[in-house]
This record gives structure tokens, sequence and C-alpha cells, in this order.
């Protein structure tokens, strides 16, 4: 219980510092708000407690980054994961790769499909083949990014 209340109040707070921050933004950087509201909820999902610690599958940092997925966007090496800074900016290439991919595509670019595609895999997503697992990852992905956005909103 202790664990949840504790959770909750991270959870609060990080959407409040959220909103103070996005009150600054100005036209021409609202396009960066839809991808830093969607990296921020994949990061709430993934790692919401910051652990250095890896994953069941060997991931490392705030988006519990694989290593064949770090290696796509950067030569650092993989341990270098677990800094924030490091993992925001190839978060950042990454999201930007997983974008390219689905307009290419033709697939619409949103939180969700960015949630499908950073859980399930470019391929699987511009197949439709993707788990139900997934689709629920998704989701939870498109609600804090929407969250997000409407805590923006409220404090414009």
């Amino acid at each position: 219980m202790n664990t949840t209340i504790s959770f909750l109040k991270t959870w609060h707070a990080r959407l409040l510092t959220a909103a103070v921050l996005l009150v600054t933004l100005t036209p021409a950087t609202l396009r960066a708000t839809e991808r830093w509201e969607t990296l921020e909820a994949i990061h709430w999902i993934e790692n919401p407690y910051d652990t250095s610690r890896p994953g069941p599958c060997g991931e490392l940092g705030a988006y519990q980054f694989r290593e064949r997925t770090w290696r796509m966007h950067t030569t650092l090496p993989f341990a270098q994961a677990t800094d924030r800074r490091l993992s925001d900016a190839v978060a950042i290439r990454h999201y930007e790769w997983l974008k390219s991919g689905l307009a290419h595509a033709g697939i619409e670019v949103s939180p969700y499909t960015i949630g499908l595609a950073w859980n399930g895999g470019l391929t699987a997503v511009v197949r439709g083949a993707v788990r139900p697992s997934t689709r629920d990852y998704a989701e939870r992905v498109r609600n804090i990014a929407g969250h997000l956005r409407e805590a923006q909103l409220a404090s414009r």
C-alpha cells in the first residue's frame, strides 16, 4: 500500500512539474511537446523510479533500452544508458526513427502508435502483427501523454 501511495505522489509531483515546464513553451516548440509527452509517458511506464538495475532482459535506463536499440542510435557504451541525459538523447533519436518509419508506412504518428512501435517493434506495427499486451502498453502511453497534455493546457 505504501509503495502505491509513494508512486502516486511521485507521479502527481512529476505531472505538476511537467505542467509548469510546459507553460513556457512557445508555438515553435509545440511540435516537440507531443514527443516529450510521449517519451515521458514511456519513461513512467518503463522505469518510474529511475532504478539503475537492469530489467529482466538486460534493459537499462529511464526508457529500459535493450542493447540492440541503444546501439542503433549511439556508439556510447550501453552501460551509459543509466545516465538520464544520455538516455534522453537516445530516446529522442529512437522516437524520431520510429516516427519516420511510421510516416513512411502511411501510419499516423501519435503517442499510441509510437507506444506500439516502442514496445512491439516498428516492423510488427507496419505489418499489423502486434500482441494484445503491446496494445495495452500503447494505451497506457496514450493515456499518460494525454494527462500531460491536459496539464499543459490547464496551466495556460
